[in-house]
């Protein structure tokens, strides 16, 4: 019985890595060698960062219609919430030139080969279902503060929400429960996916890591969120070209971030 419990519990260590104590210091190297992967053979991932400007573009274009002008801004900053879903073909990059491996835009889609496929799969719907709450979230709070009446015209709907109580009610509002959707989508994914692509582990035990990543470093975690979130909305200001740039770049830094909090 005894070595089946000592089994046991070194099977559980084995499943559970260690996590580290960072410091926000550290958060410059992540940030730097990030950089350095999208600068070494910037050529080979031109498809990838296409697709962030095209599909905000899209998103935008989407809600163009008045009767859903208040959805703009959710899709907008809800795609921060999927944004970890979203960069994995990046993290396959990282890892790959982290390991002397060739490296080319379409091993971006050897993500598929991943023994922790179904477990990434898995994960990545969990963080469409909570990108469509918060949609949903969002336009309730838009119609408790207005009624649910639809704006005439932009102009309408940009008077309306900075120049009434009822439209700063909706900002600080939407807001606040839009930080809560960020933060708990930062900690459930913030290493989950590279630690998938990593190892051959579940879910859960990715989910646990991150989670515990989070709590170890609370602080050098709330900078990092502040980073990703500063960055795309500086990405987003210009029609969303810098997301070309911006995506990538942390994209490949939240790699290093993983090699960094979790031991190998």
């Amino acid at each position: 019985m005894a070595k089946t419990g000592a089994l046991a519990d070194r099977e559980a260590a084995a499943d559970h890595p260690v996590v580290r104590n960072i410091q926000v210091v550290d958060l410059k190297e992540v940030l730097a060698k990030g950089l350095s992967d999208f600068k070494e053979k910037p050529s080979h991932i031109v498809l990838l960062v296409l697709i962030y400007p095209i599909v905000g573009v899209l998103s935008a274009r989407l809600a163009a219609g008045y009767d859903i002008l208040p959805l703009v801004f959710p899709l907008i900053s809800g795609f921060a919430l999927i944004g970890p879903l979203a960069a994995i073909g990046l993290y396959e990059l990282s890892r790959r030139r982290e390991k002397g491996l060739e490296v080319a835009w379409k091993n971006a889609f050897d993500i598929r080969h991943s023994p922790s496929i179904g477990s990434i799969i898995a994960l990545g719907a969990l963080l469409m279902v909570i990108f469509l709450v918060w949609l949903a979230t969002a336009l309730a709070i838009y119609e408790l503060a207005f009624g649910g009446v639809a704006p005439e015209s932009v102009g309408q709907f940009i008077s309306q929400v900075l120049t009434t109580s009822a439209g700063w009610t909706l900002i600080v509002v939407g807001c606040g429960v839009g930080f809560c959707f960020a933060v708990a989508v930062l900690a459930i994914s913030v290493v989950s996916f590279p630690m998938l692509l990593d190892r051959d582990v579940g879910a859960v035990v990715a989910i646990q890591t991150s989670i515990k990543a989070v709590t170890v470093n609370p602080v050098t975690m709330a900078v990092w969120g502040m980073i990703v979130a500063g960055s795309l909305v500086v990405g987003s200001i210009p029609f969303f070209v810098g997301l070309a740039v911006v995506m990538p770049v942390l994209g490949h830094s939240t790699w290093h971030l993983y090699r960094k909090v979790v031991e190998h």
